[in-house]
């Protein structure tokens, strides 16, 4: 359960957040290279696939701790208009999805910790969702883009290759950059977005 305490849920307009059932393409950042020449998830595909990403990301603490909520609130969020996730069904491999993050700007500090922590929550939750793997990668406005993305890349090589996300332990448990995502998010005060009652498809965890 994660600590916050938040009054207003991002389903009330007045909180300045898009519904978690609607697919908003004005808030969403445009697909970038990594999901160009494949199927790219739009309206209830793509809703459907970002809401159990928010139960996925409250379990394994993927918070941003600038605005102190569930990473995936970040594509509801009308103050930041073309940042956070978008997603494609591989084109040579159905069974995987590739996962493209925009951050708000080219310097975020967390995108480290962000993208990492995305990755080892889905894959570390694959029993979750459809996909045998879901690759991630940070759009390359971001100044670190090629390390980043090189990062990534060795996670995923050592997940084909042991069947295991690198860094967990044989019971499911994290650790390194997700864990040290949690820890920055402790120390930052409680926002107004409401993200602890989960959607439907997306509990019980």
């Amino acid at each position: 359960m994660n600590p916050f305490s938040r009054s207003r849920s991002a389903n009330d307009d007045s909180t300045g957040f898009d519904p978690w059932d609607e697919f908003v393409s004005d808030t969403l950042p445009e697909p970038g290279p990594f999901l160009a020449d494949h199927r790219v998830l739009v309206d209830d595909a793509h809703v459907g696939f970002h809401r159990l990403t928010r139960g996925l990301f409250e379990r394994r603490g993927v918070y941003d701790a600038t605005f102190g909520y569930n990473l995936a609130t970040l594509n509801l969020d009308r103050r930041h208009p073309g940042a956070g996730f978008r997603y494609a069904i591989d084109a040579d491999d159905p069974d995987v999805l590739r996962a493209e993050f925009t951050p708000t700007t080219e310097f975020c500090p967390q995108a480290d910790a962000l993208v990492t922590g995305s990755f080892r929550a889905w894959n570390g939750l694959s029993d979750r969702h459809e996909y045998e793997v879901v690759l991630v990668r940070i759009h390359p406005s971001h100044h670190q883009a090629t390390l980043l993305n090189d990062s990534l890349a060795g996670l995923e090589r050592g997940l084909r290759e042991t069947g295991r996300v690198p860094g967990e332990d044989e019971g499911g448990s994290n650790a390194g950059t997700s864990a040290s995502s949690n820890a920055a998010v402790e120390s930052t005060p409680s926002s107004s977005v409401d993200v602890s009652s989960e959607p439907e498809d997306a509990a019980p965890f």
